[in-house]
């Protein structure tokens, strides 16, 4: 079957997002413009990934060829995803590269398959292959992405001072404290 190819150029909006409540969101990478929206669900260790990741590019495009990545975006986009949320694929791979000719950063997410992902296809316009959302975004656009998917990955539970595992709201059985529950409870059998 022929891989769909979601092509962004310069959307009007490139955003990590999440659905649910803390302890249960679901993350998405969500592109939109012209008239159209494509929203693809990921990890939450993806989104910071991709984040560190396009921060490095960034800095690396900086010092070797001087484009200047810190300028800024007209305002932070604090926004929900635009509704409705209707996953395309979940992601299995992802790549980054930089175009130089047009000064653009290329962000693929590519969907997961029943097989580990081919990288001879990531950043490559093949016949066949996994579905993909590719996006080219200004550096500063880029910049702004990794801003906001920072502030996403971080707006989740609180992390227990001991042993950095997820806080629940109902408690937390601590590895640190031999499984004793955070909060006065005796540890669960």
């Amino acid at each position: 079957m022929p891989r769909q190819v979601h092509l962004f150029d310069r959307p009007a909006r490139f955003i990590a997002g999440t659905v649910g409540q803390p302890g249960d969101r679901t993350f998405y990478l969500q592109a939109s413009g012209s008239g159209r929206t494509v929203s693809v669900a990921l990890e939450k260790v993806q989104v910071a990934l991709l984040a560190d990741r396009l921060d490095e590019l960034l800095g690396e495009v900086q010092r070797r060829l001087g484009v200047r990545t810190a300028e800024e975006i007209s305002g932070d986009d604090n926004e929900p995803l635009d509704a409705p949320v209707e996953e395309e694929f979940r992601v299995g791979a992802m790549g980054l590269a930089w175009d130089g000719d047009a000064q653009l950063v290329v962000v693929e997410a590519q969907a997961a398959g029943d097989e580990p992902a081919d990288e001879s296809t990531i950043l490559e316009d093949v016949e066949e292959g996994p579905d993909v959302l590719r996006v080219r975004i200004s550096a500063a656009e880029a910049r702004a992405f990794v801003e906001r998917a920072r502030r996403v990955v971080s707006a989740g539970r609180p992390p227990c001072p001991l042993c950095g595992l997820p806080l629940d709201a109902a408690g937390h059985i601590c590895p640190r404290q031999n499984g004793y529950r955070r909060g006065g409870g005796a540890a669960e059998s």
